[in-house]
């Protein structure tokens, strides 16, 4: 019983549908459009706006803290770390770029790591002039020094500090809000509360089944659901990994400015608004975070309170605003993306690794350049 106007403008067959409206998804969407603006492009979304990794991560831009990078180059090598890295630098000038700096929050306060006196910070010392030499080649800078100076003016409690200027916050919210506009200003078509629960390929097209509502067809798929994509392809190696975070009320008099990691980039934190912003802890139990539960518990978040009060705001009183936790994507090893046809009308982009703010946008336009194929 639908009108013409109805069959026309609302439920004709998509040309692509997207599952997911999370960074990599939208901008998945946008950039098919906009290499083929007469096709309709229909992005799916389970929740009532975009409630993936996306909105629930901490805002960080940045591209890897000293002792990560210095991990990921033992582990897998070092060009492949470093191919990695390019690719997160360039995927944040370009986000820059295409959304503003303005529009997503972005604020050049710098990124930091911390470090005890202990065989973490050894390693580091020892390979931090070597990383430099090695990122030149990227950035045709220096990109990392020392600054235990720093330490007093953030009121930070640590025996040492690197820092760098290239990194910073965005506020994740604005950075949303500021790419559906920009998708639906080019004719992007957005659906929200539409979960999509199963992905099954046929003869002329590809059948999407929704948890409420009727199914839908259409000629080819891109899916963007990263720490959920095993409920849709639990044989892809897609982990779900959650990350905890706590937000404090705000704290008359707090120095801390900028992002900061620590422990290989397993503890993150930064200032939001004269509150602090704390996340990570997930090593403390990789099994038990290896899940997609919208929870948070009190292992990792006392945890995180007790670095808030023995190194982030030393003998300063506080009080918790809010807790949440959003699920990222890794693989069983590496932290390599997934981009791939999975099937002749089926592209995943998927398992960001926790880096999607920056390489989302680099992700998503080789996930549309497979689409297109």
């Amino acid at each position: 019983m639908l009108s013409i106007w109805e069959q026309r403008s609302f439920s004709a067959r998509p040309q692509v549908a997207v599952v997911g409206a999370g960074i990599v998804g939208l901008f998945t969407a946008l950039h098919h459009k906009r290499a083929h603006p007469r096709h309709r492009v229909l992005v799916l979304e389970r929740g009532p706006h975009p409630s993936g990794a996306s909105v629930k991560n901490a805002g960080f831009a940045c591209f890897g803290s000293p002792s990560e990078l210095l991990a990921d180059m033992a582990a897998e090598g070092e060009e492949r770390a470093l191919r990695r890295v390019e690719q997160r630098w360039r995927g944040l000038q370009e986000l820059r770029a295409e959304l503003g700096d303005a529009a997503i929050g972005f604020e050049a306060s710098g990124g930091h790591e911390l470090f005890a006196d202990d065989p973490l910070y050894t390693r580091v010392a020892e390979g931090f002039d070597g990383l430099n030499r090695s990122l030149h080649a990227i950035f045709g800078r220096r990109v990392y020094e020392w600054a235990d100076g720093r330490k007093g003016d953030l009121g930070l409690r640590t025996d040492h500090l690197a820092y760098t200027d290239l990194e910073g916050p965005v506020d994740s919210g604005k950075l949303m809000q500021a790419l559906l506009r920009k998708a639906q200003e080019a004719g992007v078509e957005l659906q929200f509360n539409a979960g999509v629960t199963a992905v099954d390929e046929e003869a002329d097209g590809v059948r999407l089944a929704l948890a409420d509502g009727d199914p839908i067809l259409a000629d080819r798929v891109a899916v963007c659901t990263n720490g959920y994509t095993q409920a849709l392809f639990p044989l892809l190696d897609v982990l779900p990994a959650r990350g905890q975070v706590l937000l404090t009320a705000p704290i008359p008099g707090m120095k801390l400015k900028g992002t900061f990691h620590a422990n290989e980039g397993y503890v993150y934190f930064r200032d939001l608004d004269g509150a602090v912003l704390l996340g990570g802890g997930r090593d403390l139990d990789k099994a038990g975070e290896t899940t997609t539960a919208d929870d948070v518990t009190p292992l990792i978040q006392d945890h995180l309170e007790h670095l808030l009060r023995t190194v982030i705001i030393p003998g300063t009183p506080y009080t918790i605003a809010g807790r949440w936790s959003g699920v990222m994507a890794f693989a069983s090893a590496g932290k390599e993306p997934l981009v791939e046809r999975i099937s002749p009308r089926v592209v995943v982009a998927v398992r960001l690794s926790g880096m999607g703010v920056a390489i989302g946008i680099r992700v998503a336009r080789r996930a549309a350049g497979l689409v297109a194929e």
